[in-house]
């Protein structure tokens, strides 16, 4: 299956774009997520086209839109993240090929049980969502660990992730904020959590396809990622930035915790919006991430290597394609203006910058 057609188009809210990959195939819905490459899938598969291969591995796969697109040009496709809510998008829509949450799962995770644990309740009240949102996400999560099925899992908690975004009024989790208490007339802030989480599930579950391959969702640290042989590795990794700083565990906490009910992760009471400790990664340091970016390169070394990149980050373009050209002898750039759209509050982020594909091939 190819991508024959790509367009971008407003949904009805006017909040977020519908991406459709494919003819015949259902739009692959958008997460509001730091650095997403969602309007850039078209321009990433135009590239791509130009290159063989059967195989790909998505070495930092966030929102899982590259994996999924992987998947529609008929790729085997392993997906790689070190958070786990980002792994279980990917089981959901890439892994995952016939699984659907039908009626009868669905009533199973809306249906009370007098037993289920009040953690969220408890530990997020009046933090980011209302005294009923948060007693919904205590029981669906509850129910979510009776199912058996784990792509079942994954589909539920993938569209618990989305509907916590779209609840959300702006889209992350480092303020505190009611929702209730924004009255700017968006539908998605007048839905309930459970409300939403019923469109949720119709939506991954109309993702849900086979392309006649078998794929993997991982989640772990991309330099113990065994992903056997592959033809191609696409590499997007949480480089430095010029400013602010790029901590998707900052500004996507509760979604990681909600993922796995916070279990093995320690809380810093400290903080106002509970917060979770950040796990250590070498490409969010200046000392450490040149060192990770060749150690990346030299992993992959025998695979046709992509790294997405932008004008903000560290290190600079002409180090990264130096520092490539190590491990290949023909490295191009390819490179497009991109601008993005984070958030909807006052002031939301809407800087221009150049995006690069640098694709490294023997």
């Amino acid at each position: 299956m190819g991508v024959l057609a790509t367009r971008i188009d407003d949904n009805d809210s006017g909040t977020l774009p519908v991406l459709y990959l494919a003819p015949g195939m259902s739009a692959f819905p958008q997460l509001r997520y730091m650095g997403n490459k969602y309007r850039l899938v078209p321009w990433i598969c135009e590239v791509l086209r130009e290159y063989r291969f059967e195989s790909a591995v998505d070495a930092f796969s966030g929102s899982g839109c590259v994996s999924y697109l992987f998947k529609t040009m008929g790729k085997r496709v392993v997906s790689n993240d070190f958070l786990n809510f980002c792994a279980a998008i990917t089981k959901a829509t890439v892994e995952n090929d016939d699984r659907r949450i039908g009626p009868g799962t669905l009533d199973a995770l809306l249906k009370h049980s007098p037993s289920h644990k009040r953690f969220i309740e408890t530990t997020f009240k009046d933090i980011f969502f209302t005294h009923d949102d948060l007693r919904f996400l205590d029981l669906v999560s509850w129910n979510i660990r009776a199912l058996e099925d784990p792509r079942h899992r994954a589909i539920a908690i993938t569209a618990l992730v989305r509907s916590c975004l779209k609840r959300q009024p702006r889209g992350v989790f480092t303020v505190a904020g009611d929702p209730e208490h924004y009255k700017d007339g968006r539908r998605d802030l007048r839905l309930s959590l459970q409300e939403h989480f019923i469109e949720q599930v119709a939506v991954y579950n109309e993702c849900v396809f086979s392309n006649g391959r078998q794929h993997r969702s991982v989640k772990g640290d991309i330099f113990a990622l065994d992903a056997g042989d592959v033809d191609l590795v696409y590499m997007d990794p949480p480089y430095v930035p010029r400013s602010d700083d790029n901590c998707y565990v900052k500004r996507y906490h509760f979604l990681e915790g909600l993922s796995c009910y916070w279990e093995g992760l320690r809380i810093m009471e400290e903080t106002r919006v509970k917060k979770i400790e950040k796990p250590y990664t070498p490409f969010s340091y200046r000392k450490s991430a040149v060192t990770a970016f060749d150690s990346m390169f030299r992993k992959f070394a025998n695979s046709t290597l992509v790294l997405s990149y932008s004008s903000n980050g560290f290190p600079d373009l002409d180090e990264l394609v130096a520092l490539m050209q190590r491990y290949k002898k023909n490295v191009r750039v390819f490179e497009k203006e991109h601008r993005y759209h984070f958030g909807t509050h006052a002031g939301v982020e809407r800087s221009v910058v150049q995006e690069y594909l640098v694709v490294g091939v023997t």
